[in-house]
């Protein structure tokens, strides 16, 4: 039975969500960005212009580092040591410190300045939800959920969530997806389901999903579809170069 005056709560947790979707879509896209970024050679930085007079000029740094150090720089040595590098920074400081001398140099600054930078991470949600919220008795009840799930994955009961724990979690949600595929879709009761029982994403993919081509697809087979990564996403899989365009057909091909 709904609960009275839900159509209205749906209503604004329906507005909630659709301002958090940009953000988690950002936060990821962020992420995506970040490794690119890592990727990338020097060939890929902005060219030098050429100014009015024939002279080459630099374009604008996103950072500057020279003006970050005459500014924190008490002693004045030209460097940063951890006592004079800002409070909020301090957490990376060992990362920007590469020669490990305990003081950071415009050098070590120009290299590692990302660092400093705020990056959206996709956990922002959580915090869009709460800042954001427009009906505070439905984001109670959706982060209920969220702090349920996270309890109930913290099995050892110590605050934290290990990534034993985690696997653990997503299996468990895993084999929950699959009992709810087969109750629906084995019709006959025999723990696998047919072409004919098939339907949906799992008659779309059966013969991906039916490894063993025996016409059926099993327990084990549904689990191995629901955790593999698809090829694209699978580690060493080799990237394909934009950079390679396919031949141009010229009028006269057929």
């Amino acid at each position: 039975m709904f609960r009275a005056g839900w159509g209205e709560k749906e209503e604004h947790m329906r507005r909630s969500i659709i301002l958090l979707f940009p953000v988690a879509l950002l936060a990821i896209a962020t992420l995506v960005a970040g490794e690119d970024r890592k990727e990338k050679t020097s060939a890929d930085k902005p060219a030098a212009k050429e100014g009015s007079k024939g002279k080459v000029t630099k374009p604008a740094p996103f950072f500057d580092t020279e003006e970050f150090i005459k500014e924190y720089d008490t002693n004045k040595d030209g460097a940063l040591s951890k006592e004079e590098f800002p409070q909020r920074f301090r957490q990376v400081f060992e990362k920007l410190d590469t020669n490990k001398d305990g003081k950071i140099s415009k050098e070590e600054l120009d290299k590692g300045f990302q660092y400093l930078q705020s990056q959206r991470r996709p956990s922002d949600f959580l915090f869009v939800l709460v800042e954001m919220s427009d009906c505070d008795e439905c984001c109670a009840e959706e982060l209920q959920l969220i702090y349920d799930a996270i309890r109930k994955m913290d099995k050892n009961n110590d605050g934290k969530i290990d990534a034993d724990e985690l696997k653990a979690g997503r299996e468990a949600i895993v084999q929950k997806r699959v009992d709810s595929i087969l109750k629906e879709l084995d019709t006959n009761k025999d723990g696998k389901i047919s072409k004919d029982e098939a339907r949906g994403a799992v008659r779309r993919h059966f013969a991906e999903l039916d490894v063993d081509k025996d016409g059926f697809v099993s327990r084990d087979e549904l689990v191995k579809g629901a955790t593999e990564l698809p090829g694209h996403l699978k580690k060493g899989t080799p990237k394909k170069d934009s950079s390679e365009k396919s031949p141009t057909k010229r009028p006269s091909d057929k």
